[in-house]
């Protein structure tokens, strides 16, 4: 498994599907997470996104610091971030807030996906809008690395026309109050979001830094597949190194010039992200969890865990178990 795939097995995307809406030119709507009815239904959520796919027509997309982008039919806008967008077809007319429209709506519907129809009446856009929700600590590699939009073709490939018209099938269920379509649509917003970022990362040029350019290098994503997949073994640089087909010094200048820290380093921060994950969906013995991820001493654990968390693994689970009686 690469390291990409094995940080998307590990985020556990909570997601749903919450709009099926049309526009009509011209149209310009604002929107910004924290929707209400996204709220209702994940409140123990630590992270959330938004995501908008494209069925039909094009819009315009402006951040809130003035970045453009335009998407097209079948295209995903996905926004890792919370950000206030303003889209449509002319983004010169006042925007019309979204939640003004859907707080009615979704009132009406329910928990259902909310079908919506806003514009002058001209030329459509058809757009699927919808959330996914995670543990911050586990979506932080891969969020961390994202920009604060992105617009990705889900045009070629088997798996995207597949999503497609799963896509479509469940957003039709769900206007006809079908049992089961908003489930269906809740692992299709997850399934697609895991396609784009795979999209993503191979559209991504050459030359680039960051933890998604590592994991598109021969070597450095041979490095970090192989710490995802034994992250409780006892590495060594020069071990890493042997089996990703360089020299320990290459691997480490690699490494550090693509991640942006050494490789033991990394694995650190990973084994302490898999045993945040540990504290919160089981109830086994902080210290037990300690020893699973190679140290030594609970005290030596809790002292690591806080710097990296900035709270003790107590008060780590504590919080967690709170989220889960909210949400």
């Amino acid at each position: 498994m690469d390291a990409l795939s094995d940080v998307l097995k590990s985020v556990r995307l909570e997601g749903a599907v919450y709009l099926n809406a049309e526009f009509t030119a011209p149209w310009c709507v604002s929107a910004k997470f924290g929707l209400a009815t996204a709220r209702a239904k994940l409140a123990g959520a630590e992270h959330m996104l938004y995501f908008h796919y494209l069925a039909e027509g094009g819009c315009k997309v402006r951040l809130g610091d003035g970045q453009m982008h335009e998407a097209t039919a079948r295209d995903l806008v996905i926004f890792p971030q919370d950000v206030l967008h303003v889209m449509g077809s002319d983004l010169q007319l006042a925007p019309v807030e979204t939640a003004s429209l859907l707080d009615a709506k979704a009132a009406a519907r329910g928990t259902d996906v909310v079908q919506l129809r806003h514009g002058g009446g001209g030329e459509p856009t058809r757009i699927v809008c919808g959330y996914l929700a995670c543990d911050r600590s586990m979506c932080r590699l891969l969020f961390d690395a994202l920009p604060r939009v992105l617009v990705i073709p889900m045009r070629e490939g088997p798996a995207s026309a597949m999503l497609q018209e799963l896509l479509r099938v469940g957003v039709s269920e769900s206007s006809a109050s079908r049992p089961g379509a908003e489930s269906l649509l809740a692992k299709l917003s997850e399934l697609m979001f895991v396609e784009a970022m795979r999209v993503y990362v191979e559209s991504l040029p050459p030359g680039g830094r960051g933890w998604l350019a590592g994991v598109r290098d021969a070597h450095v994503g041979r490095a970090l597949a192989l710490l995802h997949a034994q992250p409780k073994r006892e590495w060594t640089v020069e071990d890493l190194a042997r089996e990703a087909g360089l020299s320990r010094s290459a691997l480490a200048e690699r490494f550090v010039s693509l991640v942006g820290e050494p490789p033991m380093q990394y694995l650190t921060r990973w084994r302490l992200t898999l045993a945040a994950a540990a504290l919160r969906s089981s109830g086994r013995a902080i210290a037990q969890i300690a020893d699973d991820f190679g140290y030594e001493s609970e005290s030596a654990f809790n002292r690591a865990f806080k710097r990296e968390f900035d709270v003790p693994p107590a008060a780590w689970r504590r919080a967690g178990t709170a989220q889960q009686r909210l949400g």
